[in-house]
């Protein structure tokens, strides 16, 4: 990891000034404020997978499906505004009614002008722009340490647009707001979804990344390519190459979150250069998605669809008359995603099996189902579950997010960086493994005597410690049947 050094009198300037206001938009604060709220209160456009006539040829088929939920993030475009600021008013447009609850706009974009390693922060107090100064969240930016992707690093942010073209929307859409702005370099979609996972927030705090698609192409190859990037995107794949997306590493970040948060996603506008003022020769590609964060009874109706099946496939594996499905829930989206769930079984509080999968490595219905009659029938600690035992075993589904590594110096800091009843954590050294979810914390509520139980799980002594340690913690959503 390298950072780069500042002129001090540029390191003692609290505040970043505008550095592409007159030549990506407009300089004049009247000027800029007419322009933004004309983009804003455009005619909203369908969203393009209902929109076969659009100008970018998408799938005719429907590609998302909005969830009764809450706007969480947005992915829009940085271009100069009238190559790009049509396309990015659509988006920003979604959010004027967010204004007072949304406090926070954490915002990512590629970093265009310095080599990073990484991510990185700056270390000014605000960001200003025509419309006024945008105070960073410092203690959202504080969130961050530890994390050896992440730097503070003012030369990343000094002259980059792909920040900045996004303030003016959001001044002018939220009014007042904190900013947690995060210029993106060489990383991992891992590593910058660990980063939006610790600023994640709740219905305070807006994700934004920043990008555009295609560079430079002719218009019809331009529409061919994007086509194909924006299907991805809906589909919640990762792209593959920066030729799709300047900003396809913060993309990527968004998308993993939106796999294990169960986002959904709708591409809301698209053109390019082409379309709005430049040469249909050479154009530069744009596309404006908004995410949605289902409401709670979304992820209830999930949870409970997930505990019957885990019963119903022990059933079945057992001989035994499978217990029916609620049909409403029955054609879950989620289902057919990649997860990993731990299927856990007690009887009369005390524990009958517990089996699971710690990286989503098969669609979510598979998954439960198979690890359902494992923990019937698998785990070595109890015999076989019998058909007799079944109608007195209760049966909970815990769904992980991906596991996160973490950086420590040594075992008290590690155990410093755990979060008791929130932390899932995995033990690694000398080819030995082990698991506690976070329910374990119930049974050991202080973090070294649960460190010392998940060493011994794994094999390793409770009050050893070597170099060669890894950890590694995930969350979990949890769901429990009412009665056996």
């Amino acid at each position: 990891m390298f950072t780069f050094k500042l002129d001090p009198a540029k390191r003692s300037n609290p505040v970043r000034p505008a550095a592409v206001a007159g030549m990506f938009y407009p300089g004049d604060a009247d000027g800029l404020r007419r322009q933004v709220s004309a983009y804003l209160a455009a005619p909203q456009s369908a969203p393009l997978s209902a929109q076969p006539s659009a100008p970018l040829s998408v799938p005719p088929e429907p590609t998302f499906k909005r969830a009764p939920g809450m706007l969480k993030a947005l992915i829009a475009p940085h271009a100069g505004y009238i190559y790009s600021g049509s396309t990015a008013g659509q988006a920003y447009a979604r959010i004027k009614a967010a204004a007072g609850r949304i406090e926070r706009v954490v915002l990512l974009g590629p970093c265009h002008r310095v080599a990073l390693r990484g991510l990185a922060m700056p270390s000014v107090a605000a960001f200003a722009t025509p419309l006024g100064n945008v105070p960073i969240d410092q203690a959202a930016l504080a969130n961050l340490a530890g994390l050896p992707q992440v730097t503070t690093d003012d030369a990343a942010h000094a002259e980059e647009h792909s920040l900045e073209v996004h303030l003016p929307f959001l001044q002018a859409a939220l009014g007042a707001f904190s900013l947690a702005p995060l210029a993106v370099g060489q990383a991992t979609a891992s590593e910058v979804a660990e980063v939006l996972e610790r600023l994640w927030g709740g219905d305070e705090t807006l994700i934004v990344v920043s990008s555009d698609l295609s560079h430079y192409l002719d218009y019809a190859e331009a529409q061919r390519r994007d086509g194909a990037t924006i299907k991805q995107i809906l589909s919640l794949e990762l792209l593959t190459h920066y030729e799709q997306a300047c900003g396809a590493v913060p993309i990527n970040g968004l998308v993993l979150q939106a796999q294990r948060r169960g986002l959904q996603i709708e591409c809301v506008a698209q053109c390019n250069s082409g379309d709005t003022a430049g040469d249909k020769s050479r154009v530069v590609g744009y596309a404006a998605f908004a995410l949605y964060q289902p409401e709670t009874n979304a992820d209830d109706d999930l949870g409970a669809l997930l505990v019957q099946r885990a019963r119903r496939a022990i059933a079945r594996h057992l001989g035994q008359p499978e217990p029916p499905v609620t049909a409403s829930l029955a054609s879950h989206p989620a289902l057919s995603r990649p997860g990993a769930t731990f299927v856990t079984l007690t009887q009369n509080g005390a524990l009958r099996g517990c089996i699971g999968s710690l990286e989503a490595h098969r669609p979510l219905a598979q998954d439960v189902d198979a690890n359902a009659v494992a923990a019937a029938c698998r785990d070595p600690r109890f015999p076989p579950l019998t058909a007799p035992e079944l109608a007195q075993t209760r049966v909970e589904v815990s769904l992980l997010t991906a596991p996160q590594p973490m950086s420590f110096a040594d075992e008290d800091d590690a155990l410093r960086q755990l979060r008791p009843h929130i932390d899932g954590v995995i033990f690694v050294a000398d080819h030995q493994r082990s698991t506690f979810l976070p329910q374990v914390w119930e049974q050991l509520p202080e973090p070294r005597q649960f460190m010392a139980h998940l060493k011994q799980k794994a094999g390793f002594p409770a009050n050893g410690w070597s170099s060669e340690v890894q950890l590694f913690r995930y969350e979990v959503q949890k769901w429990k049947e009412i009665q056996a």
